[in-house]
């Protein structure tokens, strides 16, 4: 405890460095100061709540398109790298999916339009070797 008397309320004055510091803080320290109150920000709260959940929803939203593209990706690549053929398929070259009558799925270059077979879905070879669903043929 310091040696020194204790100062009145209303003067400011700091212990620890001995000296009085009244000018520099950075709120009034007079009884003639404007009162310090706390800003009402429930309205910037919520305007921006709204904001930044439809944000984040729309973020949500395409990456939940992103992860059903993918999937979808996944499964045509497993069907048809499990399905029958026996060619080795050109990048860029359409062929299609059928299933037979023992429900085997097998790959060929012929169209829908140009046989009979129990057609499942087109696709083509990319350069990266994946499988990608096109349109059905009209």
């Amino acid at each position: 405890m310091s040696s020194h008397k204790k100062k009145p309320d209303q003067v400011v004055y700091d212990e620890q460095q001995q000296r009085y510091d009244a000018s520099l803080k950075a709120y009034g320290t007079n009884l003639g100061a404007p009162a310090i109150t706390t800003t009402d920000t429930t309205h910037w709260k919520n305007r921006n709540i709204e904001k930044v959940n439809k944000q984040l929803e729309t973020r949500f939203a395409a990456l939940k398109k992103q992860l059903d593209t993918l999937r979808d990706e996944y499964e045509y690549n497993n069907l048809i790298y499990n399905a029958r053929f026996q060619f080795e398929p050109n990048v860029g070259a359409t062929y299609f999916l059928y299933r037979d009558k023992k429900e085997a799925l097998f790959l060929s270059p012929i169209a829908p339009d140009e046989c009979s077979f129990d057609y499942v879905g087109t696709f083509q070879l990319t350069a990266d070797k994946l499988w990608k669903k096109l349109p059905d043929p009209s």
